[in-house]
């Protein structure tokens, strides 16, 4: 599977409680389960008025088509070629 960076406008994501938080999750699980493809939620950064989110699925229709069943925004999708973090520098 390919990995993927969404971008989700969504304003006031951070002011968003613990229980709003949760019902979101709770809604892509099922969702992600109902497509009966290959897809994985890696984990989401909620901002101010974006949530970016990481997801591992096999091309960006799945990634529109989990936005679409579960009513979230998908503003822009990358794929993400590489990661690199500090250990990179060797």
């Amino acid at each position: 599977m390919k990995k993927f960076i969404i971008e989700r406008k969504l304003p006031g994501a951070g002011n968003m409680t613990a229980e709003e938080l949760k019902d979101i999750s709770k809604t892509s699980n099922a969702v992600i389960s109902a497509l009966g493809k290959p897809y994985n939620w890696v984990e989401s950064f909620v901002m101010e008025d974006k949530i970016y989110c990481i997801h591992e699925a096999e091309n960006e229709d799945d990634i529109r088509e989990h936005g679409k069943c579960g009513d979230f925004p998908v503003n822009t999708i990358e794929e993400i070629k590489a990661v690199i973090g500090t250990g990179t520098a060797g």
